[in-house]
């Protein structure tokens, strides 16, 4: 918050600067111009901490104009578009579809996951209070996510665990036999192999999962809206998951 605020205030200065009457601007020696530049960025710095520095920079150029200057992050332009015909693209467009919708609870499971496996290494338990632990964390999952996970489809779920897969960096089955056993694994494995999917199969970021890794690339760089945009001709809806921590606690006896 204090570098944006910070930023914020840098540009506000700036655009005050900027916008004294050219006339005004003209008549000043080039020695008083370079004062004020020098003022203002001695200022910026008295107020300036590591917490917050955001410095713009300066260049003079031949007329003894100031320029700012600044790095901007490269932007990627998508072009709309046309809407495509056959079993390729229209598998393409259920699998980006499907993915805005799912990836969003990928990550939240990754700061769940991550959370349980932290509470369980700091605290010495005893298996019984492990399991009561394991067995409050599901509960609370299952109120978070019920209604949400019934409402998917099955080809949403398949895209969300190649993706709990790709962020927690377990396949389903290994994250079922580490929280519940090997009797749990093997019972949800038969389950998946009745719909034709494997909870054993790691993701494969160069093969098989190779489209979905491109999709998160696109995600993480931040591009994600334009990208949807240009393939559906409008922007994505949003996944809104209001919990994004766990509550539950340890309990001992």
């Amino acid at each position: 918050m204090k570098k944006f605020l910070a930023h914020i205030v840098f540009v506000f200065l700036l655009c005050i600067f900027g916008s004294m009457p050219l006339a005004a601007q003209s008549n000043k020696a080039d020695a008083e111009l370079d004062a004020e530049v020098a003022a203002f960025a001695e200022k910026a710095l008295a107020a300036a901490t590591p917490e917050n520095l955001f410095l713009l920079g300066y260049e003079i150029d031949e007329n003894g104009d100031t320029v700012f200057v600044d790095k901007l992050k490269p932007a990627r332009i998508f072009a709309r578009v046309p809407k495509q015909k056959g079993k390729a693209w229209k598998k393409y467009y259920k699998l980006i579809y499907n993915f805005n919708k799912v990836y969003p609870y990928a990550l939240v499971g990754r700061k769940m996951m991550a959370q349980v496996d932290s509470t369980l290494a700091a605290e010495p338990l005893k298996r019984s209070e492990r399991e009561r632990y394991i067995k409050s964390v599901e509960k609370e999952l299952f109120r978070i996510f019920e209604k949400d996970i019934r409402k998917m489809t099955i080809s949403q779920g398949m895209v969300l665990m190649r993706l709990v897969d790709r962020e927690c960096g377990l396949t389903p089955y290994e994250i079922i036999q580490t929280y519940e056993g090997d009797f749990a694994a093997g019972f949800w494995q038969l389950i998946a192999r009745l719909f034709d999917a494997d909870l054993k199969i790691a993701y494969d970021p160069e093969g098989k999962d190779k489209e979905i890794e491109e999709l998160v690339e696109i995600w993480d760089s931040g591009d994600w809206d334009a990208f949807y945009w240009s393939i559906f001709w409008e922007s994505p809806t949003r996944t809104v998951i209001s919990q994004q921590q766990l509550s539950t606690q340890v309990k001992k006896r």
